[in-house]
């Protein structure tokens, strides 16, 4: 028995890497999966059904159950067609994992429009589709669910040549912390992951010497255990997991001045003054990095 029995899961991006590994465990749970992948290039461009395909054999053959879909994050037509594959081939969807991204990385002073775009919709406009369609649907259904968005310590954190991913995955980040609080009505849980793991969008980011220590099948499983039943009441939050390590990141008020709403405003030299005088003890921007 797995502790996934009866379920049914849709995964977006998962003709590889993250995505593949997290499909691949889900139906080892007992998950019923839709393989989502437009099978295009680290940058978006160009498809091909051979890796949705692939992974639904690999499934199929362990004696899972799996089918796959080709189409495109970018489209509500085709966010509105994995769902349905799901319902159709399966009976309802009480899971989604929404990993599909690409990459498109410059300095800032290098970006251009077109960079920008591709990215906030693929990243951003694309976990927000997939997420509305499947999100009323398991509403409809009555039966709660899980929704998993994968984000970045890139956009949670910051990491340098990725202003454009950065932005979009501090907007997933952003979309996970209001929805939660309304899934909660309707028993859905909204998570956040932040993983960091070998692919083939990070294979000449990480360096070569550690990428092993990475591998994507090291992050499933407590993602694949968010959408477990045990993990009923634990949403809203952000998940790293990097390897065999899991953290939660939260953020941190740190106070830097108080006055009485009755007291005077304050003059901008002394309030610089007291910014200046409590610099020591600001948390780092990336504690990841120190820094």
């Amino acid at each position: 028995m797995g502790m996934l029995d009866g379920k049914v899961a849709l995964v977006t991006g998962a003709g590889g890497g993250l995505g593949r590994a997290h499909a691949i465990l889900l139906a080892k749970e007992g998950a019923k999966v839709v393989v989502n992948d437009l099978g295009g290039a680290r940058d978006g461009t160009g498809a091909s059904a051979s890796m949705a395909d692939g992974v639904v054999e690999e499934i199929n053959a362990a004696g899972g159950e799996a089918v796959a879909h080709y189409g495109s994050v970018t489209s509500r037509e085709d966010a509105e067609g994995m769902v349905k594959a799901a319902v159709d081939s399966f009976g309802k969807i009480d899971i989604l994992i929404a990993n599909a991204g690409i990459l498109r990385d410059k300095s800032f002073k290098n970006m251009t429009d077109d960079m920008w775009d591709v990215v906030m919709d693929v990243h951003l406009r694309g976990t927000y589709l997939v997420t509305k369609v499947a999100y009323d649907v398991m509403i409809e259904q009555g039966t709660g669910g899980r929704v998993i968005m994968t984000s970045s310590t890139s956009g949670l954190l910051g990491n340098f040549g990725q202003t454009n991913y950065g932005a979009a995955k501090a907007g997933i980040a952003g979309f996970m912390r209001c929805l939660w609080l309304e899934g909660m009505k309707y028993g859905i849980t909204v998570n956040v992951l932040a993983p960091t793991a070998t692919s083939r969008l990070t294979t000449d980011i990480l360096p070569e010497d550690i990428q092993e220590d990475f591998p994507p099948e090291a992050v499933s499983p407590p993602v694949v255990w968010l959408c477990t039943d045990e993990a009923k009441d634990v949403s809203g939050r952000q998940w790293l997991v990097a390897g065999n390590n899991v953290s939660l990141l939260s953020w941190q008020v740190t106070p830097i001045a108080q006055r009485s709403a009755s007291g005077d405003v304050w003059d901008v030299a002394e309030i610089g003054e007291k910014i200046l005088a409590s610099k020591e003890n600001w948390p780092p921007v990336n504690p990841l990095r120190g820094a």
